[in-house]
């Protein structure tokens, strides 16, 4: 049986996120807006919450095609209020909206929201050397400052807690434990 890191529960659905996807370098701005989201929603909740409401929240976010949320209807706001299988939070799901916006101004200026995101990281994943969970931190001064440039630009559910998070899942940061099998040193 392989070790996984220490936030691993027994659940296939978590197991199967952890090997397959979390900590991956994500260049793709559509699954770049896709964690965005989930990570904005997942303010406040456990993240297995999230992944098990995930397929529910690509079918009420039209597969996270940020270009149709950034015109959401409030009839379309209203329906996603009202849908039981997302969180189902006024300000959260404002938020996607807004977000959404926002994430192509950001493309427009910087050409992809992934070189915007990735040049706080000059490209390359920081690789991180935790070997126990009172290691990894919660934030770092990285995230508080993607975190209050993404603010200044007006995104909502951005602080630096729910940032880290987002460079975790995305792959800015590798915080595989040392003894996790998925542990890479580049």
């Amino acid at each position: 049986m392989q070790h996984r890191c220490f936030w691993v529960t027994d659940s296939k659905l978590y197991q199967e996120y952890h090997d397959q996807e979390w900590g991956q370098p994500v260049i793709n701005d559509e699954t770049l807006f896709e964690f965005l989201i989930l990570e904005t929603f997942q303010a406040g909740l456990s993240w297995i919450t999230i992944l098990n409401k995930r397929e529910n929240f690509r079918k009420a976010f039209d597969n996270f095609d940020y270009k149709k949320i950034a015109k959401y209807s409030e009839s379309k706001y209203e329906s996603l209020l009202l849908d039981a299988g997302i969180i189902r939070n006024k300000l959260k799901i404002r938020s996607a909206i807004t977000n959404a916006q926002l994430f192509m101004a950001v493309q427009q200026e910087f050409g992809s929201f992934s070189k915007f995101i990735w040049s706080y990281v000059d490209g390359k994943p920081i690789v991180n050397k935790f070997q126990k969970r009172a290691e990894v931190p919660a934030t770092t001064s990285l995230s508080d400052k993607v975190s209050k440039d993404l603010k200044k630009r007006g995104f909502k559910f951005v602080g630096s807690i729910v940032m880290y998070a987002y460079m975790q899942a995305v792959g800015l940061v590798n915080d595989h434990t040392t003894d996790c099998f998925k542990y890479k040193t580049e």
